[in-house]
């Protein structure tokens, strides 16, 4: 058994190590400082005998390094290396670094979620190169509030420079450990040999099983910059995240949003909020009395139809410009209820998109639907309604011609 020896000495960077086994591009070494991918942490990158590692797995209990294939080398990676040689492994430095701030920072944010979250679980985990994400079950979605103090909180535990431990325990001593976040499904590289499991501490903060790589003091994580939160499944709360020059960045277009938002509604970033807050009630109140304003000048020009009697039902039968059918129900029942002494209503619509909307008092000897029906069959396209209201469209024909049928039908 090759187990990586990168949880427990993640600082280093490179190592000297026999070859155990070769087959094909995959390696197996006497001991590795290599990470496996394991519990939502990808493999490290790097070289091994200078050949590029393409990824490293954790095989039936070893540690299986797969390297690059050399396009100039007919047999791949194989002859690179051969059993009993000793070679050099040499881990990418930056990349170790982030997944070592990430996987801790995961940590810290779970201990923030204790401090605010009621019947707290852990669900899942994953580091990408943009961002990492946390999955919580919680009693309550997460709204904004509790992801900007999860957010707080976890820059607060970085700022007040916490260590962070790790340590190997029977299995029945870490299970009895007080308050420790356990999944065995998503944490399998914490659990050794079965009988024994490796416990990550953030001093006075955040206590977990866990197989990951992480810093030494929470002080290396850097800046937490929470990105989104979303709910992936039912009781389920994702919160992504970002460490290092991404959170930076992320924090940098953030602050330039808001100066810029607060430039443009001519107040300060502390003032911000209320101010949008007004501005989204003045443009309610306003576009609340363009609607009336607009269904009142429909109204208006539904009047000024010219009427005729058809079937002893006196219709109201014109075109319009510049309308859409959805907004002609309301000011057409309107209409029909007021004292214009008219039973019915058919208005065209002129435009690219010529349609028809026909409108029918309650007790008028009409039905709206088989008049749009009518239309359609006479004109083309389709439609459909009930027998007070109805709207047909892609009628092909000129309006005009549509307009001059439904008088004289």
């Amino acid at each position: 058994m090759t187990a990586s020896r990168a949880p427990a000495e993640p600082a280093v960077r490179e190592f000297e190590s026999t070859v155990e086994r070769v087959d094909g591009r995959e390696v197996v070494l006497s001991e590795t400082y290599f990470y496996a991918e394991s519990g939502g942490q990808p493999a490290d990158r790097g070289t091994l005998a200078g050949v590029l590692v393409d990824d490293v797995r954790e095989r039936d209990g070893e540690v299986v390094h797969v390297l690059a294939e050399d396009p100039d080398d007919a047999t791949g990676a194989e002859g690179s290396v051969a059993p009993g040689e000793v070679v050099t492994g040499v881990i990418d430095d930056e990349f170790r670094t982030y997944c070592a701030r990430a996987h801790t920072a995961s940590h810290v944010l779970y201990g923030a979620a204790r401090r605010t979250c009621e019947d707290l679980g852990y669900a899942g985990f994953d580091i990408s190169p943009e961002k990492v994400r946390v999955d919580l079950t919680t009693a309550e979605p997460l709204d904004d509030a509790a992801l900007v103090e999860l957010e707080r909180l976890s820059n607060r535990a970085v700022w007040d420079s916490r260590p962070v431990t790790w340590e190997v325990l029977p299995d029945a001593e870490a299970r009895d450990r007080e308050g420790i976040a356990f999944n065995a499904k998503t944490e399998e590289g914490a659990m050794g040999d079965g009988a024994s499991v490796r416990v990550v501490t953030v001093e006075d903060w955040d206590v977990a099983a866990c197989g990951g790589t992480h810093v030494e003091n929470t002080a290396e994580i850097g800046p937490i910059t929470a990105l989104d939160r979303s709910n992936p499944g039912e009781g389920v709360t994702r919160v992504e995240f970002a460490v290092g020059p991404t959170a930076v960045d992320r924090g940098a277009t953030i602050h330039a949003a808001a100066l810029e938002s607060a430039t443009a509604a001519d107040t300060n970033v502390d003032d911000l909020p209320g101010e949008v807050r007004r501005l989204r009630g003045e443009v309610d109140r306003l576009g609340s009395a363009l609607r009336d304003a607009r269904s009142d000048l429909l109204r208006a020009r539904l009047g000024e139809f010219p009427t005729a009697e058809v079937d002893g039902v006196a219709w109201a039968v014109g075109s319009l410009a510049d309308a859409d059918p959805n907004d002609l129900r309301e000011p057409a029942t309107e209409l029909l209820e007021s004292d214009a002494g008219v039973d019915a209503l058919a208005a065209v619509g002129t435009g690219n998109a010529p349609f028809v909307v026909v409108a029918t008092a309650p007790d008028a000897d009409a039905d709206a639907g088989a008049v749009v029906d009518a239309v359609t069959d006479e004109f083309g396209g389709g439609g459909g309604g009930g027998p007070t209201y109805a709207q047909g469209g892609g009628l092909d024909a000129d309006p005009d011609e549509v307009v001059a049928w439904l008088r004289d039908r």
